[in-house]
């Protein structure tokens, strides 16, 4: 009797998967937009030619997992927060992360600790600056990067703050950090000689700074730079800046002015468009404030970058221990959907 007060379940046929896919694309899947936009197959020559092993004599052992795929759960585990476990978890778990990455009900997954192995890989060698290069270059070749414009910022990028004796410490201040624990390298593996602690606007913060530059009018990511966090905004800036950028507008706030980054900007041949900066005794002028407002209406765009990091990202978050895998980390996420 209870059978009959409510809907069958329903029997499983051929079109479950396909028109579960649909279903997705029509509630608004954001996997399915990444895959619309960018032709993963782009990163295959490099990421071949880079970790194939050519050395092996034989066909023998077992077969790696495909390298575009691997690098899709490197963006998967970006986009949506999640560690090697959980990554690992929700692939088995969600059809959205199986169609993203081509895989079929019965098809094997790689585990926690190969995917591990493969970031550590991208990380070592390099590979994730070569592949936002790719990345650049195609979005220009689909005219995705205007370059009527550029946006530079810089944000925080919260690391796990470490257990260190003040004698440590000190030693890591003064860039001595890679010589401590050297005779406990498992404690040294866990222990972030990188990361520094700084205080903005009356809060402190430990871990890296992301350096920023976006296309002004698409809001695309076109460079980026790690630091400590401690390293200024306008330290970075002769390294975002490139030979494309010349005659084109530079926006930035107040942290980029003063003579040394004019001089910068002038010899990159880009129009300066910063902020300026009120003192003491020489406040900003009524006009100089109206210019501001107008140079904000721009510059604000790169917020929307940032918010969407903490909001939809996990946060300005690693989980990781020293620069290299933070860039990587960072670097990923770019590619991921930052840029989006």
């Amino acid at each position: 009797m209870t059978a009959q007060l409510y809907k069958s379940n329903g029997n499983q046929s051929l079109f479950d998967k396909q028109n579960a896919q649909e279903k997705l694309i029509v509630m608004g899947n954001p996997l399915e937009k990444l895959t619309k936009e960018i032709d993963f197959e782009m990163f295959r020559a490099l990421l071949e030619s880079k970790l194939i092993n050519t050395t092996k004599k034989t066909n023998a052992g077992a077969k790696p997992y495909d390298y575009v795929m691997m690098f899709k759960i490197m963006i998967l585990q970006r986009y949506y927060g999640l560690g090697d476990t959980q990554v690992e978890y929700q692939i088995y778990d969600r059809l959205s992360f199986k169609i993203f990455l081509g895989l079929a009900s019965g098809d094997r997954i790689p585990d926690e600790k190969t995917i591990w192995a493969f970031r550590e890989n991208l990380t070592k060698l390099g590979l994730v600056d070569e592949l936002f290069a790719l990345f650049t270059n195609y979005l220009e070749s689909k005219q995705l990067i205007i370059n009527e414009g550029k946006i530079v910022d810089a944000s925080f990028v919260i690391a796990p703050r470490q257990r260190n004796t003040r004698d440590e410490n000190k030693s890591i201040k003064e860039g001595n950090g890679e010589n401590l624990w050297v005779e406990k390298p498992n404690k040294k593996r866990h222990k972030d000689v990188h990361a520094r602690w700084t205080v903005k606007n009356k809060e402190k913060f430990y871990g890296f700074k992301n350096h920023t530059k976006i296309d002004a009018k698409s809001k695309f990511i076109d460079n980026y730079t790690v630091t400590n966090a401690s390293v200024h905004d306008s330290q970075e800036l002769n390294k975002l800046l490139t030979i494309k950028d010349a005659n084109q507008n530079l926006y930035a706030d107040s942290a980029y002015s003063g003579l040394p980054l004019k001089q910068v900007i002038t010899s990159n041949n880009i129009k300066n468009m910063v902020h300026e900066k009120g003192y003491r005794k020489t406040p900003l002028t009524e006009m100089q404030k109206e210019n501001n407002k107008e140079k904000s209406k721009i510059r604000a765009r790169v917020e929307h970058i940032f918010g969407f990091m903490e909001q939809s990202m996990n946060g300005l978050v690693v989980k990781s221990v020293g620069i290299l895998r933070a860039t990587g980390i960072i670097g990923t996420g770019i590619l991921s959907g930052e840029n989006y």
